[in-house]
Parts: C-alpha cells; sequence; structure tokens
C-alpha cells in the first residue's frame, strides 16, 4: 500500500477498527475512508454497492461486526449470524467486484472447536463441534474464511483471514450485558470501588456516560444500588447506605468459577499485526504452495500466553484498589475452559506482540478512567 492509497476500514468506531485507524494515521496513511451506521448500513446489499461504485476503494479492511460477551452471543443468537454473514457477505462480494487490491477480513479464535488442542493451531478448523454459547456468531466467522478463500481460488483475488484473540483496549464496549470479560470486570470493579467508598459523584458521572438498562446517574440511589446488584456489584448494606464518610463491604459476582484460561492480546497490538499484514503479506504467503487442497489460510493473532479468570480479577482488583471480595457463582456456565492461540504462524510471517497484560490493564484502566 502507498500512503496515498484509498483504505476504506468497516467498522472504523470499534474496539478492533479504531485501532487500525490510529495505526495507519500514525504510519502516514492519508486517505482512509468511513461510514457509520446512520451513512451506510452494510447489512443492506444495495447500499453497500452503492458506496463501492461511488467510493472504489482500492484496500479494505474489514472490522466491522456485531459483536458480544456470553450473555450477549447466547440470547441474541439470531441477530448475530445474520448481521455478521450479511456485512461480511456484502462487503468481502463488492470488494471483488470493484477490483479492491487487498482485503483484510477480521474473525475470532471463537471460531475453533470447544475441544481444540491448546494452544489452537489454524488446522484445527472444523475438527469439532464449536462452543455451544457463541455458535452462531463462530460460524458466521467460518463462513467468513471460507469466503475470502473461495474468492481467492476463483476469482485470484487477494483477501486475508485474521483470527485475533479476546482484544481489550481504548473504545472498548463497558455495557455490562454486553460487553466481554476484561472490559466487564474493569467496569464492575470500578463501580465496586465507588460504592465501598459511597463515592456517589463517581458512581453518577460513570451511570450519566454509560446507564445500565434504565438507570441513570439521575436515579434514585436505592434503584442504582439493585441495579447494581442485578449486575454482580453488591454492597453488603444495600438496603440503606451509610453517610458519606463511612465505606461499604462490597462483593463483586463473577459467573463460573473463575478456572477458566483465557488470553488477552492489546487492540493496539493487534491493529499493528493486521497494518503489518496489509503491507507485507499476501494470500499466496498463508498456506504452503504445495498443498494439493487449500484450507485454513487464515492467520491467528495472539500472544500464545493465557491467565485464569480468576487470576485476571485479581491483577485488576490491584490496580483500581478495590478492597472488597469476588464471589464465583458457580450455577453460571464457564463457557471453554481453555482457549489459547498458537500465534507461530503470524510470528514465522515476520510478527510478535509487545504489550504484556499486566501493562494492558494499567493502560485500559486509565484509558476507562479518564474517558467515564
Amino acid at each position: 500500500m502507498d500512503k496515498s492509497s484509498k483504505i476504506y476500514v468497516a467498522g472504523h468506531r470499534g474496539l478492533v477498527g479504531s485501532a487500525i485507524v490510529k495505526n495507519l494515521k500514525n504510519k502516514g496513511y492519508n486517505n482512509l475512508i468511513f461510514r457509520t451506521h446512520s451513512e451506510l448500513d452494510l447489512t443492506n446489499a444495495i447500499q453497500v454497492a452503492q458506496f463501492f461504485e461511488s467510493e472504489k476503494p482500492e484496500y479494505v479492511i474489514l472490522a466491522a461486526a456485531k459483536v458480544g460477551g456470553i450473555v450477549a452471543n447466547n440470547k441474541y443468537r439470531a441477530d448475530f449470524i445474520y448481521e455478521n454473514l450479511m456485512i461480511q457477505n456484502n462487503v468481502i462480494h463488492q470488494s471483488y467486484l470493484h477490483g479492491v487490491q487487498k482485503l483484510l477480513f477480521l474473525g475470532s479464535t471463537c471460531i475453533y472447536p470447544k475441544q481444540a488442542p491448546q494452544p489452537m493451531p489454524e488446522d484445527c478448523l472444523l475438527t469439532g463441534p464449536l462452543e455451544y454459547t457463541n455458535e452462531p456468531y463462530a460460524i458466521a466467522k467460518i463462513a467468513g474464511i471460507k469466503t475470502c478463500e473461495s474468492y481467492n481460488l476463483q476469482y485470484g483475488t487477494n483477501f486475508i483471514s485474521v483470527m485475533p484473540t479476546n482484544l481489550y483496549g481504548p473504545n472498548d464496549n463497558f455495557d455490562l450485558e454486553k460487553s466481554h470479560v476484561l472490559p466487564a470486570l474493569i467496569r464492575k470493579i470500578y463501580l465496586g470501588k465507588a460504592l465501598e467508598n459511597d463515592d456517589w459523584d463517581t458512581l453518577r458521572l460513570d451511570l450519566d456516560k454509560l446507564p445500565i438498562e434504565e438507570v441513570n446517574g439521575s436515579s434514585e440511589k436505592k434503584d442504582i444500588i439493585k441495579k447494581l446488584a442485578k449486575y454482580g456489584i453488591k454492597a453488603e448494606n444495600d438496603a440503606d447506605l451509610k453517610s458519606e464518610t463511612d465505606s461499604q463491604n462490597v462483593a463483586i459476582e463473577i459467573w463460573g468459577t473463575g478456572k477458566p484460561m483465557r488470553e488477552f492480546l492489546w487492540s493496539e497490538d493487534m491493529a499493528d499485526a493486521c497494518v503489518f499484514i496489509m503491507e507485507n503479506r499476501d494470500f499466496k504467503d498463508c498456506y504452503p504452495v504445495d498443498l494439493m487442497e487449500v484450507r485454513n489460510t487464515h492467520i491467528n493473532i495472539g500472544t500464545g500466553e493465557d491467565i485464569s479468570i480468576e487470576a485476571l480479577a485479581y491483577l485488576i482488583k490491584r490496580e483500581i484498589g478495590f478492597r472488597g471480595e469476588f464471589f464465583f457463582n458457580t450455577e453460571k456456565p464457564d463457557g471453554t475452559m481453555k482457549k489459547l492461540t498458537d500465534p507461530s504462524k503470524l510470528n514465522d510471517l515476520g510478527w510478535k506482540h509487545k504489550i504484556c497484560l499486566e501493562e494492558g490493564i494499567k493502560r485500559i484502566y486509565k484509558w476507562y478512567f479518564n474517558n467515564h
């Protein structure tokens, strides 16, 4: 890519897309194009066709997707499979029709089987059943990989699929119903600290910026306390808080046993990997040239290191300065017990992550504190 190449970043305001845009701008790319959802509905085939016809992007980074945590994935199953299939089908097909030079499709490592070998290499795709709670989303992303792969093989396009592990970073989703585990823990523990200190200025400011259901910073104390409790932030004396100078005993509920192992990647590291691939690698670099059957051409983006949910919670607790306790609700699902990517393919292509988890938690808490 040249610095003046016309690059369309789909999903530019989300966790993934915003990090990629920042990386591109920092490297001097000056012809980036975006559209908000209100300007362009990527599930609408006619709108997407009109956009490609008028803008004619040379490169496309497809970071737009409907995403969420375990609760949202399980609750909105139809939305997750339908919207993701429509978004990627429309953008990939129009990229082919309009001669896009290179496309990068972003998926997720939830594509791998529930009982995949650990760490998970790319060639374990489609070797077993998926984790049930996010099966619709995973199937959509698998379809995206195969769509890119199939267009490359039939039409000679240069579409590359990358599968990042669990991401966190600036512009993450901190909605307690729909967020992933790390940002959810950041916010729950942050609110728990405010509650234990009877810091109502902090609580109300946070809820004004990001209400929890119908409860915002102007709501009655009792309603705020009740809603926080619903989402696992529970004051010992939640019926009637003490005076401003007293502190509360607060417990944070965490779903499951805390034993599942998870891998986390700083979103700006992920963005750097994506731009590295766009600048330096092509589809032909993604698989051995002597294969009779071309499969598993996607690339994992990860650290190859994991941590238990319990240990993660205590890392965040220490960083935020929360004094309360954790309650692990074993009646709730754990999900897959271990999900660790094998990033050796990407490492062999010339890229490795830089930000460790401890440093990343410091950065994301600072970002959340400054923005909420």
